[in-house]
């Protein structure tokens, strides 16, 4: 049987005849007509600079819009959560310092004397009002130093870093007198860096209210403040036993002398303190005059009442001379000490000291407003309450 015949050899391509049938293919009608209708259609889409353009203002101003709202309401949930939890009070952390001859609580639980003019600023307080500055805005230098912005949005930046650093500052000041109370005496430490801070709460406060912006938060913060420093001021720390903590009660009736300085400041302390005694007076109504806790109160309605009286005679005439005096608030605190008069006269029975101490608040209120009231900086109504 005769062997298959063999296939003969596939011819293997040549590039020259590749090259021909490419060319070939692409001299085709089909495809030449298929590639010029993709050309058409890719020209037709959006390109990727159009795709990545920049939002409208309008979209930009409500993310703007948005993140102010956010960072609002996380100053307010920071607000409320110190007021919660303030009554675990940590381990004090102060750092070291020089020692220092402070005039800070000269006069402390004195009426301020009659004077004929204004004395200038003791020297030393700028010294220490720079000292807390770099301590306190150190952080923050590096990224004010590289931003670039506008003029308006500098401004608003500058105002929320300024609300952020009073709210530091304010949170130190409580830190100091939670130390205080662990000392149960001011020391010279405590002297200087409250003097400090103190300067800088008001310093800061100042420049805040006079861009007029962000007031429903200060506000927030300020009476977040005076609450703060008041339970620390009227409760005596459980493991203080028979230890006696009138010293530090005094300082901190003298912080709340510096900080009623400011207008802003010093009429919620008396809105807030004279609604105090409305409350103290309550419980001293229903104690027992034998209950451990029934001094502490006796002692914290003197501290009070003789609160208001250093912040009348200090600063109310100084209050009357800003241009944004508050007039409605000025009504209000007003009413409430005539409110917490009352009160008290039903512990006339028990002591009758209260009556005659508010009694006397009251009339030296009489003496600041009687000159205003008649100069039409006040209203009359207002003075013949105080003199009802």
């Amino acid at each position: 049987m005769a062997p298959p015949a063999s296939r003969p050899p596939t011819p293997t391509p040549t590039p020259t005849a590749n090259a021909a049938a490419s060319s070939s293919r692409i001299e085709s009608p089909s495809l030449r007509a298929a590639l010029a209708m993709a050309l058409i259609h890719y020209n037709r889409l959006p390109s990727r600079a159009a795709a990545a353009a920049a939002p409208s203002p309008q979209a930009l101003l409500n993310w703007k819009r948005k993140a102010k709202d956010r960072k609002r309401e996380i100053l307010r949930l920071r607000e409320e959560l110190k007021l919660l939890q303030d009554g675990a009070r940590g381990e004090e952390m102060e750092p070291p310092v020089a020692s220092c001859r402070c005039h800070f609580f000269d006069g402390c639980g004195d009426l301020p004397p009659p004077t004929d003019g204004d004395a200038g600023e003791h020297w030393v307080d700028d010294v220490l009002r720079r000292r807390f500055v770099r301590l306190v805005r150190w952080k923050d230098k590096r990224r004010r130093l590289d931003r670039s912005l506008p003029t308006s949005s500098l401004m608003e930046y500058n105002t929320e870093d300024e609300v952020q650093q009073l709210s530091l500052s304010i949170d130190f000041l409580v830190e100091l007198s939670d130390g205080l109370f662990a000392k149960r005496e001011a020391g010279s430490s405590f002297a200087t860096f409250s003097h400090q801070a103190v300067d800088f709460i008001l310093a800061s406060l100042k420049n805040i209210l006079s861009s007029e912006r962000e007031k429903e938060i200060i506000e927030e913060i300020i009476n977040g403040l005076v609450a703060r420093l008041m339970k620390r001021m009227c409760t005596t720390p459980e493991n203080a036993g028979s230890v006696d903590c009138s010293d530090a009660q005094f300082s901190l009736q003298h912080l709340f002398r510096k900080l009623g300085n400011e207008e802003f400041v010093g009429q919620r302390i008396i809105l807030a303190i004279s609604q105090k005694i409305s409350n103290v007076s309550e419980k001293l109504l229903l104690a027992d005059p034998f209950d451990d806790g029934f001094p502490e109160m006796h002692s914290n309605m003197f501290i009070m009442i003789q609160l208001i009286e250093f912040l009348i005679s200090d600063s109310f005439n100084n209050w009357l001379c800003r241009d944004h005096f508050d007039r409605k608030l000025f009504e209000e605190w007003v009413r409430s000490i005539l409110k917490a008069r009352k009160d008290l006269e039903v512990l006339d029975g028990r002591n009758g000291l209260y009556v005659v101490y508010i009694e006397r608040v009251i009339g030296r209120l009489a003496r600041e407003v009687a000159p205003a009231a008649h100069q039409g900086k006040l209203d009359l109504e207002v003075l013949s309450k105080l003199l009802y």
